[in-house]
């Protein structure tokens, strides 16, 4: 199915939860983050893969020295619109270097010495603050289990339905859909933008239904399957059908992802209402141009997010974002998703792991 979202560049500032950190807050975070980086040590191990006992014991234990307004202000986000702009860390074009051209080049230059001052550093900063949020977590088949993902547009994954992508519209979609232990929180912080290339956000909470399209949506009919940035290599055993709608003490949760969900295999009465759906996130779509130091909190139970096209240079300057999926181990859901296998892809849990070892 192809979005209906339209490919635009419409931007609403004022429907956007916004959260400011004071400067010394931001100071603090960065100044936290390279105290860290210099006392494990830059090597290339451990920058490039960021799963060090060592580092990620000093990031459990230390996140808590930050200052309040830092804590208050990663919270979940508190609108309907359930997305929330956090602004802004302090942060030089210069101390960047170039974007790179994939994930795996990024990771590979946090582990080299000319680099590792700041990109390892930038990548501890993610980590603290989405310690703040949660319980940072990553995927074994993802940018290879790092919890740390880079986002940047990359030579031929031009037209493909993944973060890679850029010159054609990413449907709005919830993270990692197709999986049972996918993130609450979704954070996107901002390294380089400059096209302000927008985010778009859409939330289920802000939508127009009646009662059997609830209905309809509410039963479990159809799989969702894993995007590419997963490979193809899946269990053979018969994908289990999702709900797409769910309910959390009387609010509506979401789980959407139309470019990975067979819907030419649905009968008219639900792909009539699936449609509906999809106009009507439309209709309340919000675009988000993040800026350099600013962050995206996005809830992934309630928001679907996407982003619109773009022409890549392929220069060193093109867009940069890093991505940390969030658990809140307070909220539940469904009993029945308990049952699906998540097509083989495992959580990696490096935190639970180290407090485990504390016992």
């Amino acid at each position: 199915m192809k979005s209906v979202l339209s490919e635009r560049k419409t931007f609403h500032p004022s429907e956007l939860e916004r959260r400011e950190l004071p400067k010394a807050a931001g100071q603090a975070i960065r100044t936290l983050a390279a105290e860290i980086a210099v006392t494990v040590g830059a090597s290339g191990a451990i920058a490039t893969t960021l799963s060090d006992p060592a580092l990620l014991n000093h990031i459990d234990t230390r996140y808590t020295e930050l200052p309040e307004a830092v804590h208050q202000a990663i919270r979940a986000p508190s609108t309907a619109a359930g997305v929330t702009v956090i602004g802004r860390l302090p942060l030089r074009d210069a101390e960047l270097g170039r974007t790179p051209v994939d994930w795996r080049q990024a990771a590979a230059w946090a582990g080299e010495p000319e680099r590792a001052s700041s990109s390892f550093a930038l990548d501890i900063t993610m980590l603290l603050l989405a310690r703040c949020a949660g319980e940072p977590f990553g995927w074994e088949g993802q940018q290879g289990g790092r919890i740390v993902n880079n986002i940047v547009p990359s030579p031929g994954h031009e037209q493909e339905q993944s973060g890679a992508s850029s010159t054609i519209l990413l449907c709005p979609h919830t993270e990692d859909a197709f999986h049972p232990g996918r993130a609450n929180l979704l954070m996107l912080g901002c390294l380089r933008n400059p096209d302000r290339v927008g985010t778009t956000v859409s939330s289920v909470r802000r939508v127009e239904l009646d009662a059997a399209q609830r209905n309809l949506l509410s039963a479990r009919r159809l799989p969702i399957l894993p995007d590419v940035s997963y490979g193809t290599d899946f269990p053979r055993e018969p994908a289990p059908p999702v709900a797409t709608l769910g309910n959390d003490n009387g609010q509506l949760t979401l789980r959407f992802d139309p470019a990975y969900t067979p819907l030419d295999t649905a009968d008219h009465e639900f792909r009539s209402a699936y449609d509906h759906l999809a106009t009507e996130l439309e209709k309340v779509c919000i675009t988000a141009a993040l800026s350099p130091g600013e962050l995206l909190l996005v809830d992934n139970d309630v928001v679907v997010h996407g982003r619109v096209p773009f022409t890549p240079r392929y220069d060193g300057t093109d867009r940069w974002l890093k991505r940390v999926n969030i658990r809140l181990p307070r909220r539940s859901r469904a009993a029945t998703e308990a049952e699906e296998n998540g097509y083989g892809q495992r959580v990696v849990t490096p935190f639970q792991s180290i407090r485990g070892n504390h016992r």
